[in-house]
C-alpha cells in the first residue's frame, strides 16, 4: 500500500521514516518533502497547503492512508476534503483543528470541560490590552496571539514593559500578522513542562511516551521562544501517578466535550502541560504531532505506526494491541541557522551528513533541507534534529551530540543542555 505525508519538517521526515518501516508500506510519499525525506520516501512538488492537488494526487496513486504532519493544512479544512473525496486520511476535521487554530477557541473549550490551565483574558484593543496590564500588581504574564504563529506567537513576560511591548508588537507591529489580531494575556505558570501526545479516534485516548521540548533559543532556557530547539523521551517527571491525572483531568475531558459540541476529534492530541504545585496545567492543546517531540518518541516506538495510524482514522483504536516501545530513551537536538528565530540566510552547504550516518543509534532528521545539485543546503530556521537512542539520557544525548559534531554548515548552532533537565529529576 502507499502512504502520503503532507508537509515538509523535521516532523514529517520522522513520520516518513517510520511509516517506510511497516511491511505493509510498499511506498511514502511526503508532499512536498525535504532533501532528508527523498532519502526514505518519495517527494512530491505539492505545497502542505494545496489540498485540491493533494486530494487529486491521492486519488491517482490510489493511497491508502495520508498523515498530515503540520497544522496550517488540518486548520484549513484539509481532512473535509479528503474525506468528502472518499480518501482514509488521519487528522482532525477542520472544526476540531480549532482547538489549535484559536488560542481562544482551546481555553473556552478547557473551561467548558472543566480543564485545569492559567487564569485568562482576551482582548481585540491594543490600548484596552496595555491598560489591564498598568492596572495589575505583577508584570508576570504570557502574551500570546490567538492564531497560527509557527510556534512563535508566545511571548512569557516578567515585567510589565516586557507585556506592553508584546501586546503592541503582536497588535499594532504585525509581528504575526492576522493572527495576533486578537490575543491572549495569561497568568504565568511556573514548574516544569511536559508534551502529551496522545492518539484519539474520537473515543478512545491511546498515550504515547512522554517527551519534554525546549521552547527557549539558548541554554538555560534564556532567549526568545522558538518552534523548539531539542527534545528527549522519556520525561522522568511524568510519572505513572501523574499520567493517570492527566488522562482524567485533561485528555477525557477535552475529548468528551469536543465530541458534546459535536467536533469529534480525531487524530493526535497534544497537550503542553505545565507541572506547577497546584497540580498540572494545560498551556495549550496541538492537533498534530509535536516537532521536534515526535522525532524522539517515534525513534523509540517498535509498533508499526501505519497500522496504528489507520486505526486510529477508523476509530478502531479500542480493538489495537497496546504499543510497544524500545525503552532505551532518546534525545534530538535542533541544529539551527544563525539569527534563528529572526531573519537567517538560506541556500548554506551542509557538511558532514555522510560522517553522522555511520554513527549506531543516530538518525539525522531534515527539517529545513533541501537538494541542489549534489549539495544539500540549509532551507530553513531549523534545519536538521539530530537524535540518539542510549542506554539511559545521558548516553541518548552523547551519542545525538556526537553526531551533531559531524555536521557544520556556515553559522550552525544548537543548545548544548539538551535533556539535563532530566538529571533533576528521579530518572535512571
Amino acid at each position: 500500500m502507499q502512504v502520503l505525508v503532507v508537509g515538509q519538517g523535521g516532523r514529517e521526515h520522522v513520520l516518513t521514516w517510520k511509516l517506510a518501516q511497516s511491511p505493509q508500506v510498499s511506498r511514502v510519499f511526503c508532499a512536498p518533502g525535504n532533501a532528508g525525506t527523498e532519502q526514505d520516501g518519495t517527494n512530491v512538488d505539492i505545497a502542505a497547503d494545496d489540498i485540491g492537488r493533494l486530494v487529486k494526487f491521492a486519488e491517482a496513486e490510489k493511497i491508502a492512508l495520508t498523515v498530515v504532519g503540520p497544522e496550517v493544512p488540518l486548520v484549513a479544512g484539509i481532512v473535509d476534503a479528503f474525506q468528502a473525496a472518499g480518501l482514509p486520511i488521519f487528522g482532525p476535521s477542520q472544526a476540531a483543528a480549532q482547538l489549535e487554530g484559536s488560542k481562544v477557541y482551546a481555553k473556552e473549550l478547557m473551561r467548558q470541560a472543566n480543564v485545569p490551565t492559567a487564569d485568562f483574558w482576551v482582548f481585540d484593543d491594543s490600548e484596552e490590552a496595555v491598560r489591564f496590564v498598568n492596572e495589575r500588581e505583577t508584570g508576570l504574564f504570557v502574551v500570546k496571539a490567538d492564531g497560527l504563529a509557527a510556534g512563535k506567537g508566545v511571548t512569557v513576560c516578567s515585567t510589565k514593559g516586557e507585556a506592553i511591548h508584546a501586546i503592541r508588537d503582536a497588535m499594532v507591529h504585525g509581528a504575526f500578522g492576522d493572527a495576533g489580531k486578537r490575543i491572549l494575556i495569561e497568568e504565568r505558570l511556573v514548574g516544569q513542562e511536559v508534551s502529551i501526545l496522545a492518539l484519539v479516534d474520537g473515543r478512545t485516548i491511546v498515550t504515547l511516551e512522554t517527551s519534554q521540548d525546549h521552547k527557549a533559543a539558548r541554554d538555560g532556557d534564556e532567549g526568545p521562544n522558538t518552534g523548539g530547539m531539542g527534545a528527549y523521551s522519556p520525561a522522568p517527571v511524568a510519572t505513572g501517578e501523574l499520567m493517570d491525572e492527566i488522562i482524567q483531568k485533561i485528555l477525557i475531558p477535552s475529548v468528551h466535550t469536543m465530541r458534546k459540541r459535536g467536533t469529534e476529534f480525531r487524530g493526535v492530541l497534544y497537550a503542553g502541560v505545565m507541572l506547577t504545585a497546584q497540580g498540572p496545567k494545560v498551556l495549550e492543546f496541538n492537533v498534530r504531532f509535536g516537532d521536534p517531540e515526535a522525532q524522539p518518541v517515534l525513534m523509540r516506538l517498535k509498533t508499526d505506526l501505519f497500522e496504528l495510524l489507520q486505526a486510529a482514522a477508523k476509530g478502531r483504536l479500542s480493538d489495537f494491541p497496546e504499543l510497544e516501545w524500545d525503552e532505551r530513551p532518546a534525545v534530538c537536538v535542533v541544529m539551527a541557522s544563525e539569527g534563528y528565530p529572526g531573519s537567517y540566510k538560506k541556500g548554506l552547504p551542509i557538511r558532514g551528513l555522510e560522517d553522522a550516518a555511520k554513527l549506531a543509534d543516530t538518525k539525522v532528521f531534515h527539517a529545513g533541507t533541501v537538494r541542489h545539485g549534489d549539495q544539500i543546503v540549509t532551507d530553513g530556521g531549523r534545519v536538521l534534529g539530530v537524535t540518539g537512542l542510549g542506554t539511559n539520557i545521558g548516553a541518548a544525548k552523547k551519542r545525538a551530540y556526537e553526531a551533531v559534531k559531524c555536521i557544520r554548515w556556515d553559522g550552525a548552532w544548537c543548545r548544548k543542555d539538551i535533556s539535563d533537565k532530566a538529571r533533576l529529576m528521579p530518572c535512571e
